[in-house]
């Protein structure tokens, strides 16, 4: 008898090399005009990021979770779907956020704990990032379903990490898409840890993407630091899922070059070396990119210096008028937990009540 061989390990799907070499054909899909906006769009989403683990520091704002490194698979994926297309971010995913319509102050008022902050603006189709790993996927799937039933020519995508693979909540959603037949996008940021935990910690399987065949849906392993690929990946997954061929399973590899948020240190179960020199680089995204741009003449020094100028000024913007919100009270987060209010609610509510108007005693 003869069983299913794991040994085959699918082939990373890349466009665009490390040096800047257009190494697959791209049929006239991406021009100028694209490139520029992916390269401006991750700019933005650095520069974002980064003034975000200032703030921080600065004790500005809560524990945030950084997403340096990972901005192609990011914006590759967020600028190939549509305006009514369904977005199911993590904590992580407020990049791909910002790229589908979520507001640079919102995401702000997210990590300053404030309500607002998971208010999506009118007419977006992007839910509040999910904390609790994988649940957002099955709400994707069902999501997708309803659109499915109801005729409607829109996907969903749900983002995790690798980490989200060891959850139930993934194995359900795919199976449920896989099934039903859902146009579902499930996009995996794989960048090598959960938290600490390394990938090869989290698997058996030598990739992510090849577990879609226990699901008889379409999986692809694409190189998520190339932009190019991504776009094309996605915009295959989306035309995949609106034609009836139902899901498909991307597994994008990345690597994060901070730490999993500010209150972690990555220098405990990371090697520096694999983050600078095998990563930060020689496989950085933006650079990728920018080496292209300039080869091409699309792109100088003067033409950066200006767009970085005019983001910070945007960013700022954005950040005092989340800062000139009103402070959320803590009572406010019993609010929305269900529908009605329910009596062991109302009785916490009221106990913290009594504990703020009381005081802290040092």
């Amino acid at each position: 008898m003869k069983a299913h061989s794991n040994e085959s390990e699918p082939e990373m799907y890349r466009v665009l090399s490390a040096d800047g070499e257009i190494i697959e054909s791209i049929d006239g899909k991406i021009d100028k005009s694209l490139m520029l906006k992916m390269y401006e769009s991750m700019l933005l989403l650095r520069t974002f990021d980064r003034k975000s683990v200032n703030l921080q520091r600065q004790g500005r704002m809560g524990t945030y979770a950084p997403f340096e490194g990972q901005e192609a698979a990011q914006v590759g994926s967020a600028l190939a779907l549509s305006a009514g297309d369904w977005m199911f971010p993590t904590y992580r995913d407020h990049g791909a956020a910002i790229i589908h319509g979520q507001e640079l102050y919102r995401v702000f008022l997210y990590w300053m704990a404030h309500l607002e902050g998971s208010v999506c603006p009118e007419g977006k189709r992007i839910l509040p990032p999910s904390v609790p790993i994988a649940t957002q996927m099955v709400h994707a799937v069902g999501t997708a379903w309803a659109s499915k039933l109801k005729g409607e020519e829109n996907v969903s995508i749900a983002y995790f990490g690798d980490g989200a693979t060891s959850e139930g909540d993934f194995h359900e959603a795919l199976n449920f898409a896989g099934v039903y037949k859902t146009p579902t996008i499930f996009f995996c940021q794989n960048n090598g840890y959960a938290i600490s935990v390394p990938f090869e910690k989290q698997s058996s399987s030598k990739t992510i993407s090849q577990r879609a065949s226990a699901y008889d849906i379409h999986g692809v392993r694409v190189d998520g630091n190339d932009i190019f690929a991504v776009w094309l990946t996605v915009r295959e997954a989306v035309e995949r899922a609106l034609s009836g061929l139902g899901p498909t399973l991307i597994e994008a590899i990345t690597f994060r070059y901070g730490a999993h948020t500010t209150a972690d240190n990555p220098n405990i179960y990371r090697n520096q070396d694999e983050v600078s020199t095998f990563w930060r680089e020689n496989r950085d995204p933006i650079a990728r990119l920018k080496k292209l741009l300039q080869k091409e003449g699309h792109w100088n020094e003067e033409q950066e210096e200006k767009i970085i100028k005019q983001f910070n000024e945007l960013i700022e913007s954005h950040l005092q008028k989340a800062e000139a919100y009103p402070k959320s009270s803590p009572l406010e987060m019993f609010n929305h937990v269900y529908a009605g209010e329910s009596w062991h609610l109302k009785e916490q509510q009221q106990e913290l009540r009594q504990i703020l108007k009381k005081g802290v005693k040092k």
